[in-house]
């Protein structure tokens, strides 16, 4: 059973990301289930902290493009918006160079909040970074 709102649309995601942090850290979405959502983004010299390493701060941006897009995707987007409201990561390996993939999956989708599980692994499919995403769900006003 699916959880979406709206079927995710890859383009029109890509599109709204154009001219913000998503499109200089050349996040891209990937792919999509019922119930999860990918993006991908580059270990390059954007992304890199002084050390060589993948920066955790790259790491909570990606994991936060993705949670929030999936967030957004399972409310109505005329009513409501979803904007973090916590994120939290744990670096657990580090990367140097290849691109690193996040899944987000829902671990409690209410009608204030939202939360969200985003796994980032590297290309070997090995966990990089685990986090936790809360949304708060906002009306829209006219």
């Amino acid at each position: 059973m699916s959880i979406w709102h709206a079927e995710p649309d890859l383009d029109e995601l890509a599109r709204r990301g154009e001219g913000t942090l998503v499109s200089h850290l050349a996040i891209r979405y990937v792919a999509a289930g019922p119930d999860w959502l990918t993006a991908a983004m580059a270990v390059d010299a954007r992304a890199r902290q002084p050390y060589g390493i993948l920066h955790g701060g790259a790491s909570a941006a990606l994991a936060e493009t993705v949670g929030s897009a999936a967030g957004n995707l399972c409310v109505d987007a005329d009513r409501f918006v979803c904007v973090g409201l916590e994120i939290n990561a744990n670096h657990v390996r580090p990367v140097r160079e290849g691109e690193i993939r996040a899944t987000a999956r829902p671990l409690h989708l209410g009608g204030r909040t939202q939360v969200w599980d985003i796994r980032i692994v590297d290309a070997r499919d090995r966990l990089v970074c685990v986090s936790r995403l809360t949304l708060a769900v906002i009306a829209k006003r006219d």
